[in-house]
């Protein structure tokens, strides 16, 4: 999920075998120790796309929909991530880490291959809004329609 260039399962050379238990051995670039994802609520309304275009207006973050369905993810390593790409809290980590499968995972290939949409920026997710809604300029006429209502 994050823009750099990432070595995957693919540029291995062919007589090594990755198994799961050895395939975060081979990751030195601990790709999914680089971001962190959340599951958001999928945009339905001009209102809720209107809120993804809030998100991604911050820095590193980006808005994807995948088979389980809409995710936030900020591209931000853990602060545990040592240079060598080791963890510095192993014995001791969260749960969520200790669970975490690589069943399935970036070094198997990038996860944008997996999105049925991906938005990194104002504008893609802006011209996409613009296409779904036709009349997506007409929110903010409504919305302020809305609020002088409540100041009467």
């Amino acid at each position: 999920m994050s823009k750099q260039q990432v070595f995957t399962i693919k540029d291995l050379p062919a007589n090594i075998t990755v198994t799961p238990d050895t395939k975060c051995d081979y990751c030195k670039q601990s790709i999914c120790c680089t971001y962190v994802t959340q599951e958001i609520d999928a945009p339905k309304s001009m209102k809720d796309y209107d809120y993804l275009l809030w998100l991604i207006s911050h820095r590193d973050v980006s808005v994807f929909k995948d088979d389980d369905g809409w995710f936030m993810s900020a591209a931000n390593s853990c602060t545990h991530l040592l240079p060598n790409g080791n963890c510095g809290i192993y014995h001791t980590r969260p749960e969520i880490c200790r669970t975490h499968s690589n069943e399935s995972c970036e070094f198997d290939g990038p996860a944008e291959d997996d999105f049925k949409k991906f938005f990194d920026n104002y504008k893609t997710l802006d011209e996409f809004c613009r296409k779904k809604f036709k009349n997506w300029d007409a929110r903010f006429e409504k919305w302020a329609k809305k609020k002088a209502k409540k100041k009467r």
